[in-house]
């Protein structure tokens, strides 16, 4: 939950870096809320108010998930505009995984001077 916080606390944040496991646990909590609030669906005395929070939480997040994208990105050396290779039919989507999957750059890059490595 702290690296889901942490990420919100960069909401739109698109410079520096963000280590694989602030981007996947970022990525797993959001999974997480969207699942429970669409089980809430299926309670016929709420569906319409959660049907509301579903697009305002799912609007909420665009931002925060494409910078935590972004900064993920950045940890891994390429530049933020390589989140673009997942608009590829078929094929872009996968790649943007594996790149989001890497190792983190050790060493200090363009983006940043952390030398986190996760």
């Amino acid at each position: 939950m702290y690296w889901y916080i942490k990420a919100l606390k960069n909401y739109a944040t698109f410079q520096g870096r963000a280590t694989r496991t602030e981007y996947w646990m970022f990525t797993l909590f959001s999974y997480i809320f969207m699942l429970v609030l669409y089980a809430l669906v299926f309670i016929d005395s709420i569906a319409l108010l959660v049907s509301i929070l579903i697009l305002l939480y799912g609007a909420a997040m665009i931002l925060p998930s494409l910078a935590v994208t972004v900064r993920r990105l950045h940890d891994t050396g390429r530049s933020g505009w390589w989140y673009l290779i997942n608009f590829v039919p078929v094929i872009g989507g996968i790649w943007l995984l594996i790149l989001l999957c890497q190792r983190s750059e050790v060493t200090a890059n363009i983006y940043d001077t952390d030398t986190q490595a996760s």
